[in-house]
């Protein structure tokens, strides 16, 4: 038989992590199954382990590394007693409680796990351009998040991938910092807003180069420009950027639950409006796998609160039932 736990969280973002102390500080035991390292999809910690500088996370006056930020909300969930196992999870069950988690196998007759009720924390992924050295230039002049970033852009020219709402609405907030911005599209028209195009045609920081991808990131420690490709005419040239934010999209880790939970015409997962909860009942959903919006750590965070109490409430009202 498998084993059968009150709580199981899917993933080990600030989410999942956050759910996890909770849960744990609740006497709930939680099973924290946080992905592997190999899988670029199911990073244990999330995306912040692949962030350097951390400065507008609450708590930390002088800014925090990411992986060493998640390596405190781990080391706090095992203080209170959650197990955190290094796998991936490979199979879902969600037609009858308790619920089947599969590790390794996916099809294995018996699923490795059961839960009365589990926390959804598998996130979403920035899209990103596929290009040799990528992973390494995060963080070092490379960005999916102008939000978190900007500020340490000032002065610079900074260059935006995309052409829809996200891409403009980061070039937008990059202008405040920059002295230049310089989006590139590979069409020539844009797939924004006509309020976001307007903003972006009307700030006098923001530049347009269409019909264009990047092809080469150049430098070596940190990002020191671009090299581009008209992809009509096959023209190559440089762009002398220090810093480039890409805002091609997100995909949110929800592949498991294809077919068993409900979901947004975007992939995100639906909850109840206000609340974690999911269309199938002790299942919830924390963190950026149901936030298409804020994409932020310290909502992830939040959210991830909110999940663990009401799986706590879920499960006492089971034990009362």
């Amino acid at each position: 038989m498998s084993d059968v736990r009150d709580v199981i969280i899917i993933g080990s973002g600030p989410a999942g992590l956050t759910a996890a102390i909770y849960t744990a500080r609740a006497n709930l035991a939680p099973l924290v199954l946080e992905g592997e390292p190999s899988s670029t999809s199911d990073q244990p910690g999330g995306q912040l382990m692949l962030t350097t500088d951390v400065e507008n996370f609450p708590g930390f006056p002088e800014g925090i590394m990411g992986p060493e930020l998640m390596m405190n909300f781990r080391m706090q969930a095992e203080r209170f007693g959650a197990e955190i196992q290094t796998v991936k999870v490979s199979r879902v069950d969600l037609s009858a409680a308790p619920y089947g988690v599969w590790v390794g196998d996916p099809d294995s007759a018996e699923p490795t796990y059961r839960a009365h009720s589990l926390i959804i924390a598998t996130g979403a992924q920035s899209i990103m351009l596929g290009l040799d050295r990528e992973t390494e230039l995060i963080g070092h002049g490379l960005s999916t998040c102008a939000t978190c970033d900007g500020f340490f852009f000032r002065d610079h020219h900074i260059a935006v991938v995309g052409g829809g709402d996200s891409a403009l609405e980061e070039a937008n907030f990059l202008s405040r910092f920059a002295e230049k911005v310089t989006i590139i599209h590979r069409r020539d028209e844009l797939r924004a807003s006509k309020i976001m195009q307007d903003r972006a045609f009307n700030n006098p920081k923001i530049e347009f180069l269409w019909d264009t991808v990047v092809t080469e990131y150049l430098g070596d420690q940190s990002l020191a420009g671009v090299k581009v490709e008209n992809v009509k005419t096959g023209e190559t040239s440089e762009l002398p950027v220090t810093g480039m934010f890409i805002a091609i999209g997100h995909r949110p880790g929800t592949d498991l639950y294809k077919g068993q939970l409900a979901m947004k015409e975007n992939g995100y997962l639906e909850t109840v409006p206000g609340r974690t909860a999911t269309d199938v009942a002790g299942v919830f959903a924390v963190g950026d796998v149901t936030d298409d919006y804020y994409r932020q750590a310290i909502t992830a965070a939040g959210s991830g609160c909110q999940g663990a109490l009401e799986a706590e409430r879920y499960l006492e009202a089971l034990h009362d039932a």
